[in-house]
């Protein structure tokens, strides 16, 4: 169980059965009465953010999260199976995973966070290698100006901007944090 006190940035409690991330927090402490916490809140399971001021005497309940490292076997029209240590089957639909089902590969290892028994969300590793399927030639220009890109596919489907150095068949690494290019890793 938490006090108001307790509250800070990402901190997590448990809001009307729902896990909830504080994202931002802002104390204040008006002349006379109570201290006035508010907090800028992040549904764990929809996403939905809101915001919600809280009194001294407010207690809020911990989330039960589990956090499991488990391995990804494969996908299934559209949803993602995963293996646990005792190699059972775990199902993450494409919306839980987000923009990280395109930079899974065959027995990668994810940390998964469970509430309820279910999965609310994937983290990756911070750096995974994918080949260039599908590259624009690059025009030389301005480079003087900045950072010069093209658009890139990756296997798997996902689109990023890449260098004009970088070629189709480059095996190149992506920062799944950002989704950005990180560097090249090898070429074909």
């Amino acid at each position: 169980m938490f006090d108001a006190s307790d509250l800070r940035k990402g901190l997590k409690i448990q809001i009307d059965g729902a896990p909830y991330l504080i994202t931002d927090f802002d104390f204040s402490k008006p002349g006379k009465g109570q201290a006035i916490y508010n907090c800028k809140l992040k549904n764990m399971l929809n996403g939905s953010t809101m915001s919600r001021s809280f009194r001294s005497n407010d207690r809020f309940e911990k989330p039960e999260l589990l956090q499991r490292t488990i391995r990804f076997s494969y996908e299934n029209a559209g949803q993602h199976i995963f293996l646990n240590e005792e190699f059972e089957e775990i199902t993450i639909s494409a919306e839980v995973l987000g923009r990280n089902k395109f930079f899974l590969m065959d027995d990668m290892p994810v940390d998964a966070l469970f509430f309820n028994n279910e999965v609310i969300e994937v983290e990756l590793p911070n750096l995974v290698e994918r080949k260039i399927i599908k590259c624009d030639v690059g025009a030389k220009g301005n480079t003087a100006a900045g950072k010069v890109t093209k658009p890139a596919v990756v296997d798997g489907g996902y689109e990023l901007a890449v260098p004009l150095f970088v070629n189709e068949g480059d095996v190149i690494r992506i920062d799944t944090r950002t989704g950005e290019y990180n560097d090249r890793a090898r070429s074909n």
